[in-house]
């Protein structure tokens, strides 16, 4: 199904279409821009509607072939929405900050994974109750560190296939890093992003947490409906 007007409509509600100052406009971002009102742009929410249906399908599809798709969302705005909708639809996600050579340097990322795995099952089975109080607790506050930091790539055993982020400006290094390992971005990008690193590009005001909300919601549905219409065939 199509963008409505519905969304495009709550997209103007919550300010979707509000950017940054013209000033701080990057160059490539022009052509999403409808005009400029006291100095701020105003963002073309059809071309908005248009982007994000082309994404939406995008990732609907990506998911049916049963690839990983990874939602990053950093900035605080967006940290509870993406992981939130990530869980929602059994998605991985990172929200607390990008774990530098996530995907350039995946091998040494996914040890640290399986460490977090390993430590939380034997303390499940309670592997740890002979230690000391002290030990335990020493245990328990690295475990905690891990699930912070990387508790949404549980159960990842290999590089992701494709990234949703909710800033292309905000995880900048994220889609650097996409780049250099030919991943696929699909990326929130207001007017002051450079939309170079990103393959389908959003345009959206990425600081109110209502568009973000809108955006990502809608991508995650359409994961989940390729997920389902691949487990349905």
């Amino acid at each position: 199904m199509s963008t409505d007007k519905d969304t495009t409509t709550q997209m103007f509600e919550v300010g979707a279409h509000y950017g940054f100052s013209r000033a701080r406009r990057h160059p490539s971002m022009r052509d999403f821009v409808y005009g400029t009102k006291n100095g701020t742009d105003i963002i073309d929410l059809s071309k908005t509607a248009e982007k994000l249906e082309a994404a939406k399908e995008y990732i609907k599809t990506f998911a049916q072939g049963e690839k990983k798709i990874l939602f990053v969302g950093t900035k605080r705005q967006a940290k509870e929405i993406v992981g939130g909708e990530a869980q929602r639809v059994g998605a991985y996600f990172l929200t607390e900050r990008w774990i530098g050579g996530l995907l350039t340097n995946f091998d040494s990322v996914k040890k640290n994974i399986e460490k977090m795995e390993e430590l939380s099952s034997k303390m499940k089975g309670g592997e740890f109750k002979h230690y000391t109080k002290k030990e335990k607790l020493l245990i328990e506050r690295k475990i905690a560190k891990l699930e912070r930091d990387i508790g949404g790539l549980r159960g990842l055993k290999e590089l992701p296939a494709a990234l949703v982020l909710a800033s292309a400006r905000n995880e900048a290094i994220a889609a650097h890093e996409a780049k250099q390992m030919e991943i696929p971005v699909v990326a929130l990008a207001d007017t002051n992003a450079d939309p170079g690193l990103v393959d389908y590009v959003i345009p959206s005001n990425d600081d109110a947490a209502a568009s973000i909300a809108i955006i990502i919601k809608t991508l995650a549905d359409a994961a989940a409906a390729g997920k389902s219409g691949a487990s349905s065939q």
